[in-house]
């Protein structure tokens, strides 16, 4: 029964192209796909508005917003605020990837390193960084120094956990491979595990500049006068929500630029992808 019914499904298969399944999954950039999705979400947002459809005091339009933010920085608040949150949060990111890299790659090398590394870890990892917020103020001050290191502790982790997780990814047939020609343990480790792991680690930088600005707008609502996070806050106190969505926009803006660098440094770094 099973085989009448192939021959009868064949001539039908035969006389039908089959299509190339060769592409590996590729991914083929769309470009305009997100841009105009984008567009297509605001236009609508402010025909809503402009309809009377959405309360201007719940959710201004975009046309509101932009308005607040030509205001603020006309008035010279947004670089005064931006200038103060780039300054933490470069310092913050730098000083927790740094050491993060350093740490995760002790870890993915070493096995004593990894088996004490990963227990402390997987003990500090969970615990909201900004909750540690009051207790660094108490240790380091109010001013940039407990800030700065709260940023560089929620960096610190995820880059950790990325680089040594990028590290076991590493093909081991190319260690051994390696091993086997005699290379030494610095020329392995520079040639094959460090260049092997680096699309792992530059993923784990785009996560932790995500967690970094998260924290840097937590951390100045808490304790600053100055700053993207402090501006938000003082615009929601005032019930201003064009200001306040002013600021999220920016935050957001400098979000899409980190990503924007980052993802120029991947073009540079893995062309040999």
């Amino acid at each position: 029964m099973l085989d009448r019914v192939d021959q009868a499904a064949r001539p039908a298969l035969a006389g039908r192209p089959m299509p190339f399944r060769g592409g590996g999954f590729e991914i083929t950039p769309r470009r305009w796909l997100a841009p105009g999705a984008f567009a297509l979400v605001l236009a609508a947002w402010q025909l809503g508005s402009s309809l009377g459809l959405i309360n201007p005091m719940f959710l201004p339009s975009p046309l509101a917003i932009l308005a607040a933010l030509r205001d603020a920085a006309l008035s010279g608040a947004l670089w005064i605020n931006l200038s103060a949150s780039l300054v933490r949060f470069g310092g913050g990111w730098v000083l927790g990837t740094a050491a993060g890299l350093l740490v995760g790659l002790v870890m993915g090398i070493f096995s004593a390193a990894r088996a004490i590394g990963l227990a402390g870890i997987s003990a500090l990892f969970p615990i909201p960084k900004i909750a540690l917020l009051p207790l660094l103020i108490l240790w380091l001050g109010i001013g940039e120094t407990s800030k700065v290191t709260t940023i560089a502790l929620g960096v610190f982790f995820p880059m950790a956990v990325a680089t040594y997780s990028a590290i076991d990814a590493v093909p081991r047939n190319l260690i051994r491979m390696a091993q086997s020609f005699n290379l030494g343990w610095s020329a392995i480790v520079a040639r094959i595990i460090l260049p092997g792991a680096l699309p792992g680690i530059l993923a784990g930088m785009r996560i932790t500049v995500s967690v970094g600005l998260t924290l840097l707008a937590a951390a100045e609502m808490i304790g600053a006068r100055y700053g993207i996070g402090a501006f938000i806050l003082a615009a929601g106190n005032l019930m201003l929500p064009d200001q306040l969505l002013a600021g999220v926009v920016v935050l957001s803006l400098l979000g899409l630029g980190l990503a924007w660098l980052l993802g120029r440094a991947e073009r540079v770094l893995l062309r040999w992808r």
